[in-house]
């Protein structure tokens, strides 16, 4: 490893600049039209929830390698190919669809433009991208591609100014919408004239389905670098509770600033279900009179979005080649100059046009990225408290320790199992049929590789049986969360009966795991080398 350190300002600079992403340009928008005012309270839940699952992500990330935007492939130290497959291919859809969610984001924002072409991007009727927007969108898909496959360097030098410029403008916009505009008589002004005019349901189905899981995705940047981090028992976990700290004050204040600085007028005859701005905080810039910012916004629907597009697009491939025993030899191959496996590079772009074309809008994209990502978060805890069954006593001097981690592994894979549920029915079965669409793929390779498929099976199948569960559950559950109601939720028994039952898989998952080929290889025999 390099001589040179990490330093606590530059792990909190990266988590804070990738959480505030495009995200904050739809987020507050899509929250507030599911939850009313209300959707203040669904970026705190939200927080604190994805705060629980990086808390054992950063035990496990010091106690164990991590490959470069892979959180699943912890599994493969405890419970093998076939769970480790099943979990990085949930986070690989997440990735993946986040390279066109980028694309569609800036295009959306441009077709707010006071240009006739522009206007031809998007569909405000059907809130969609017409085939003129997903063409744009497309060529800027292309445009990420091209930077990863031949000048990294390019982005290399032009991150940092990206990231402050992309970090000014929510914070300009914040303060400016503010003074101009606020208004707190709109935290009641509609519906039943409560805070939450659409329900307890709608304050939780806007913590997965609105963009609020997307935006603090962000969160894993710290971690990433934590083989690399000065001191990093101390400064990993600073980092990264300070960056979801520092972030949710953002979020909340750009929630506040959507609700309260909304013209009446508009809301009176829409209201907050009812709004459907293709550029929200630009369109409420210009509905304000503050053109300025309407035009800074504009660019900086241009910077973040491709700034995060070109990262999602390296990531993504990342996770591809990571893969790779699962995989076509082909996608491992790296280039000499960028480092990069092309092949890989050139099936992202393909597999974002394919998502693209599906869901040609960001809050669709972002609906689905965010259940891949809680799929994956779901197995975050499992290998955190199975880490800690097979080394009880802290295998190496880097590894954090985080406390009350009986109490925080389970919780976490509750908290997941609940975002799951919230994000409704049929959206969440959907995401998990596909999940299970890519065991073929798996078992293809295994039986080439002559892996023992029967033991393999053995510690996966309860990921199997809970993404079954989860789908069957849901589809029986609540109305308020898209099921049939044939599982009451009064008093919220639908939630008590999810929980104990998830906590059985929790409890399932943990008492498979075994130490690996790859955790005596990369773990026990370092330690005795060391």
């Amino acid at each position: 490893m390099s001589g040179h350190k990490i330093k606590l300002s530059t792990l909190l600079f990266s988590g804070v600049g990738t959480i505030i992403g495009s995200g904050w340009l739809f987020g507050s928008a899509h929250a507030a039209a599911i939850a009313g005012p209300a959707a203040i309270f669904s970026w705190i839940i939200g927080a604190f929830m994805v705060l629980i699952i990086a808390l054992n992500l950063v035990e496990i990330s010091t106690a164990a390698p991590i490959r470069m935007g892979s959180m699943g492939y912890f599994l493969r130290y405890t419970h093998g190919s076939f769970a480790s497959f099943i979990a990085e291919w949930t986070i690989l859809i997440g990735f993946i669809s986040s390279v066109p969610s980028e694309a569609s984001a800036s295009t959306q924002y441009l077709s707010d433009w006071n240009y006739e072409w522009a206007h031809s991007l998007f569909n405000q009727h059907t809130q969609t991208l017409t085939t003129p927007g997903l063409i744009v969108s497309s060529l800027l898909c292309i445009v990420y591609f091209l930077i990863n496959y031949y000048s990294l360097l390019f982005l290399a030098k032009s991150i940092k100014v990206v990231t402050i410029f992309k970090l000014l403008v929510p914070i300009i916009a914040i303060v400016s919408f503010l003074v101009v505009g606020f208004n707190p008589s709109n935290l009641h002004a509609i519906g039943d004239h409560s805070l939450a005019p659409y329900g307890i349901s709608g304050i939780l189905t806007a913590v997965t389905t609105a963009g609020i899981v997307y935006a603090f995705n962000g969160f894993q940047a710290p971690i990433t670098f934590a083989a690399e981090a000065e001191n990093p028992k101390r400064n990993i976990p600073i980092a990264l509770i300070g960056s979801v700290a520092i972030s949710t004050v953002i979020y909340v204040l750009l929630q506040i600033a959507y609700i309260t600085t909304m013209p009446q007028d508009i809301l009176a005859v829409h209201g907050w279900n009812g709004l459907n701005f293709s550029s929200p905080f630009a369109s409420l810039a210009i509905a304000l009179n503050i053109n300025l910012i309407a035009i800074l916004l504009f660019a900086d629907a241009f910077v973040s979005p491709s700034g995060a597009g070109i990262i999602y697009t390296s990531l993504s491939c990342r996770v591809l080649r990571g893969m790779g025993d699962h995989m076509p030899e082909k996608l491992g191959k790296l280039d000499p100059v960028t480092k990069l496996p092309r092949a890989a590079l050139i099936v992202v772009l393909l597999l974002s046009f394919v998502s693209l074309w599906l869901l040609p809008s960001w809050d669709k994209l972002a609906a689905v990225i965010s259940v891949g990502y809680v799929l994956c978060y779901a197995t975050v805890p499992v290998s955190t408290y199975s880490f800690r069954k097979l080394s009880p006593n802290a295998p190496h001097s880097n590894a954090i320790r985080v406390p009350f981690m009986k109490i925080l592994a389970p919780a976490g894979f509750i908290l997941a199992t609940f975002m799951l549920y919230w994000s409704r029915w049929p959206l969440n079965g959907e995401v998990i049929f596909v999940v299970l669409l890519g065991l073929p793929l798996y078992f293809y390779y295994a039986r080439k590789n002559q892996e023992n498929i029967k033991f393999e099976i053995t510690k996966a199948i309860w990921i199997i049986a809970y993404l079954i569960y989860i789908a069957i559950f849901s589809y029986l559950g609540s109305k308020s969360f898209g099921g049939t109601g044939a599982i009451p939720d009064t008093y919220g028994v639908d939630h008590l009966i999810l929980g104990v039952t998830c906590l059985l898989f929790f409890i399932w998952g943990t008492s498979v795991s075994y130490k690996t080929s790859e955790y005596i290889k990369e773990i026990d025999n370092k330690i005795e080398a060391n």
